[in-house]
């Protein structure tokens, strides 16, 4: 115990001396291992429209970052994880791995470090102390800190310092079993808890013999909390551990009700298992709803629990149903105004929808129930997830052996991805095969997908005439059937492409002003700002720089409110080539200084940018050299790559971001200059709230917030919170706010 928290401590110390940052890829909900690289990829920012190999992407991404990758939790996955630290440290000279793990990686250059319990206290001092002097041992200073949160008038003192000691040695000074014996104060006294601690260890000690002393005392805890539960609440902790990574009350009625557990006394035993300190109330997910979770060690007792119950497939297929429809609502609910909440839940449960999506392709009989959660995702996959989407349904579509109607839309939606990868013969193939199966049975809205996917394959190899045949056929199709979502308005967006790129710029305004007024109709925000980005292209080509700025803008703050960064950064490249147009050089250059920095976490460059694109880009970069000199240009491109996705959009915005200063000794903040971003960030610390909250209230990352804090820190030559919070104060007084 206490090897993460270890981790995380040395992480933050040291985060100032990786210039490409520290990040934490949690795997103890990972229970794919297959998905090991693409769970990095996720961490890492990566949002790999290729066809390439996950581990191929993150291994050329990090090549040559000067980054701390945390991999927490590795020892369901060390042979994977070694494989993947081989290939990595072996090209990536900057890069350091820092990995928790119950057993060692064996990889070329590891360096062991074994994490002992906490030192033991001594049971009697050898000479009295004074109060505030008893909290010296860190294990009784553990304690005495999970105490106070449950019983706030706890203290150690001279009477119960020998009573707390005698805990504490013999937890043998693990964390997690301090932890849960100080939370029992809330209902016993120190005495009583030493008094079953030792009724549990004898119980204990006369089973195996052959588990290290500290395993059997850490079961032994965790024995006695779970006998402390109910049988009620035994038998719900047992249920919820087949989530992964969290759950809502929700999942939890929907899943863990029946066989002897009513649904509307699920509230209640979840309200007892936090009590206890078994579930963990998290914050917040997406505004509504509180989610809850289980420590690593107390989900595998459950889940051990839950195996001797007989009941483990059951609740299997509960999981797996309730993850179905939550996918398939989301999928009905997307073309509409509640896009960003359907998108913020599902990313949400992103870990119980692997691990259904495995529990599916693992047990004989389950691969429709997985062909259709996979396909039902489609929407969800396109925001970012495309390589993963690509895993899922290529296995099980390999697994469905009879063609039907289910794997036909299957297929088109893995096409449609692989479009998007770049990988336009592979998704023609697949659509072609979809269509073979539609035409014949008469499945017109399949066959019209499949007409559309063609038609965007053929787009990306350039054989314009033959797209523009393929989509008007497919739009023609759609619209006599009545079929309206996402899918259909983005096959207006490539049509438009298509227009333009044909030089008929009429056709091109009037699928605009057609897909436009669709999105609006519906309240449909994600196709939207793709249409607009379409409208960008169309208004640019016929040098109507102006407008074709304020689409593009428009439509770049819509991406990146849906966190959406392949479409962000091909607005940052339409917004350099409107600003190369303009004679901006200098803009152009920072943009193209951007876009840079933001495509490797897609993939690399345009992975479907045809002569057509790469003539523009390069037609965009030689005005902007000609107009700065080689010289200036790249000292501009080099400010682009220099800022963070959330200063890139700030400044394609027109929101010029400061640069962050390094830390100084002063507290002078006289003609300091902080940006909009950076001012909320400070007022919000000074409302008190943490990190992860200002990441919640302003809708970005956790690590961009700590990014945003330490910043304005460095800026003000503070280094705490509390310093900034005083000068906000001060600050607001100077303004007679």
């Amino acid at each position: 115990m206490g090897k993460t928290r270890l981790a995380l401590r040395v992480a933050a110390r040291v985060r100032r001396a990786f210039t490409d940052g520290v990040w934490l890829v949690e795997l103890a909900a990972l229970q794919d291992r297959t998905l090991l690289e693409q769970t990095v990829a996720d961490t890492v920012g990566l949002r790999d429209q290729s066809a390439r190999s996950p581990r191929e992407v993150v291994v050329d991404y990090l090549r040559d970052k000067q980054l701390l990758l945390v991999l927490d939790n590795c020892e369901h996955l060390v042979d994977r994880c070694g494989g993947l630290a081989a290939d990595l440290l072996a090209v990536a000279p900057g890069l350091r791995i820092l990995a928790t793990s119950r057993h060692a990686l064996s990889t070329l250059g590891e360096h062991v470090l074994a994490v002992p319990p906490l030192p033991l206290p001594d049971l009697a001092p050898e000479r009295p102390r004074q109060p505030g002097t008893l909290v010296g041992n860190e294990a009784i200073r553990l304690f005495t800190e999970r105490a106070v949160a449950v019983w706030p008038d706890f203290a150690i003192t001279a009477g119960n310092h020998t009573t707390i000691a005698r805990i504490c040695r013999r937890l043998d000074g693990l964390p997690l079993a301090i932890e849960l014996a100080a939370a029992r104060l809330r209902v016993l006294s120190p005495e009583q808890i030493l008094h079953r601690l030792d009724d549990r260890f004898r119980l204990l000690r006369a089973g195996c013999r052959a588990v290290l002393p500290r395993h059997r005392t850490l079961q032994a805890v965790v024995d006695w909390s779970y006998h402390l539960c109910s049988p009620l609440e035994q038998m719900l902790w047992a249920r919820v551990s087949v989530f992964a990574g969290g759950f809502d009350l929700d999942a939890a009625e929907e899943v863990c009700a029946g066989d002897d557990i009513a649904r509307d006394r699920v509230l209640d035993l979840v309200t007892g298992l936090v009590d206890k300190s078994i579930l963990i109330r998290e914050n917040q997910d997406h505004g509504h709803r509180v989610r809850y979770r289980l420590l690593d060690t107390i989900a595998h007792y459950g889940h051990d629990a839950l195996k001797a119950t007989g009941q483990e497939a059951v609740l299997r297929r509960r999981h797996r149903d309730y993850y179905l429809a939550l996918a398939e609502r989301g999928e009905a609910e997307w073309f509409g105004p509640t896009q960003l909440e359907v998108l913020a839940r599902t990313r949400c449960e992103h870990a119980n929808l692997r691990l259904a999506l495995g529990f599916c392709l693992a047990v004989p009989g389950e691969s429709e129930n997985g062909l259709r959660l996979a396909a039902a995702l489609h929407f969800y996959w396109h925001c970012g997830f495309l390589s993963e989407g690509r895993h899922w349904l290529d296995r099980a579509l390999a697994m469905h052996v009879k063609p039907d109607r289910g794997w036909a839309t299957a297929l088109w939606i893995n096409a449609h991805l692989a479009v998007l990868q770049g990988d336009a013969a592979t998704a023609a193939d697949m659509a072609e095969e979809c269509r073979a199966w539609a035409q014949p049975r008469g499945e017109d809205n399949l066959l019209a997908y499949a007409l559309f996917i063609l038609g965007a394959a053929a787009r990306f190899r350039d054989d314009l005439p033959r797209a523009q045949a393929l989509l008007e056929d497919a739009l023609a199709r759609f619209e006599a059937l009545g079929e309206l979502n996402t899918t259909v308005i983005i096959a207006y967006v490539t049509l438009v492409g298509v227009a333009v790129l044909q030089g008929d710029l009429a056709r091109a305004d009037e699928l605009c002003q057609q897909g436009l007024a669709l999105s609006e109709r519906h309240g449909e925000q994600w196709t939207r700002a793709y249409m607009l980005y379409a409208l960008s292209f169309a208004e640019w080509t016929r040098r109507e720089v102006a407008l074709a700025s304020a689409h593009a803008k428009d439509s770049l703050r819509a991406m990146h409110t849906f966190r959406d960064t392949f479409g962000t950064v091909l607005l940052v490249e339409r917004l350099a080539w409107i600003a190369g147009t303009a004679g901006e050089g200098e803009r152009a250059a920072v943009l193209l200084g951007v876009a840079s920095m933001i495509w490797p976490l897609v993939g690399g460059q345009p992975l479907f940018g045809s002569r057509y694109y790469l003539a523009a880009r390069e037609a965009c970069e030689r005005q902007a050299r000609c107009a700065l000199g080689d010289r200036a240009f790249q000292i501009a491109f080099d400010r682009g790559t220099a800022l963070d996705l959330d200063q890139a959009v700030s400044y394609a915005l027109g929101e010029t971001p400061e640069r962050a200063t390094p830390a100084t000794t002063t507290t002078d903040t006289t003609g300091t200059s902080l940006t909009r971003r950076e001012r909320q960030v400070a007022e919000l610390v000074a409302e008190g709230l943490s990190n992860k909250e200002i990441a919640a209230r302003l809708v970005i990352a956790q690590r961009t917030a700590e990014g945003h804090v330490e910043r304005v820190l460095a800026k003000l030559g503070f280094t705490k919170r509390t310093q900034l919070a005083a000068w906000i104060v001060e600050e607001r007084k100077g303004r007679g706010r």
